[in-house]
Order: C-alpha cells, then structure tokens, then sequence
C-alpha cells in the first residue's frame, strides 16, 4: 500500500512526463488543474510568458460559501473559469489534468468547462 508521500511523488512524476507534450500558447493556453483534499483550483495559463491568464478556485470569495472537496464545488469551479476565460476571448485550451486521473472532481471540473463553453 502506498502511504500519502507516495502516491503525490508518484503524481508529480506523471505531471512531469505530461509536461513534456503538453503546452500552453497565446493561441491555445494551457488549462491546469491542481486539487487537495479540501479545495481545487484551476488556471489558464500562457507557457510562453509564464503568464496566468485566468484562474478560479474554490478558496474564492464566490465559491466559499460551499465546501470546496467536492464534486458540485468542482462544477461551479469549471463553469466559473469558463465563464473568464470566454470574457477574456480564450475558446480553445489544452488541458493538464495535473497528474491526476481523469476521474472524479478533475473530470466534473472539465465537463462543466466545456459544458459553458471552452473547447479543448
């Protein structure tokens, strides 16, 4: 059985060899996605400059009135970045599960952002 300091060096080698292809540009920023056992958050971010073109989170005053471990926290976190992004005219990303499996609150959070609108 892995213990907690196992299974997040684990993650952060598979985020690492990701990393590798993934890419975010002016044309096609990059979606990051980073959660803990109590909060996530989420960023779109331009590699090119190391510049954070949106970001929400569950820490936010709008988002704290609920708890933010969870999978409604996740779909108010991806609609809510969706909905900046499209403000700021970004429509298409590449996303970066951050190392983490496309399951759960990471997989909630992308549905809800191509449900309100981002293309990746």
């Amino acid at each position: 059985m892995l213990n907690k300091k196992d299974k997040n060096a684990a993650r952060q080698k598979r985020h690492l060899r990701m990393r590798r292809n993934i890419v975010g540009t002016a044309e096609k920023p990059r979606f990051n996605v980073y959660r803990s056992l109590s909060n996530i958050y989420a960023q779109i971010i331009n590699d090119e400059t190391g510049e954070t073109l949106v970001s929400a989170s569950t820490v936010e005053k709008a988002n704290k009135a609920n708890y933010g471990g969870n999978i409604e926290a996740a779909k108010a976190v991806g609609t809510e970045i969706a909905k900046k992004a499209l403000e700021k005219g970004i429509k298409t990303v590449v996303f970066d599960r951050g190392g983490y499996l496309y399951h759960g609150r990471v997989a909630a959070l992308a549905e809800a952002a191509r449900e309100a609108g981002l293309e990746f």
